[in-house]
């Protein structure tokens, strides 16, 4: 498993050379919520489908 400098490095050497600093932290700090999701999913850290809809229902009220 590479580490975090590697797999870091690894991110930014995907980019286009002419990538912006923003581009370049937004997709450093994508692939970290894809990591933590993974790492939540995995643990059993999860809610079903009908309580998210009910959690996105009450935040447009």
């Amino acid at each position: 498993m590479p580490s975090v400098k590697e797999k870091m490095t690894e991110i930014i050497h995907s980019q286009p050379d002419d990538s912006s600093f923003e581009e370049i932290l937004r997709e450093l700090l994508f692939e970290r919520m894809i990591e933590r999701g993974l790492n939540d999913s995995q643990a059993g850290r999860v809610i079903s489908n009908e309580d998210m809809k009910t959690r996105i229902h009450s935040w447009q009220k």
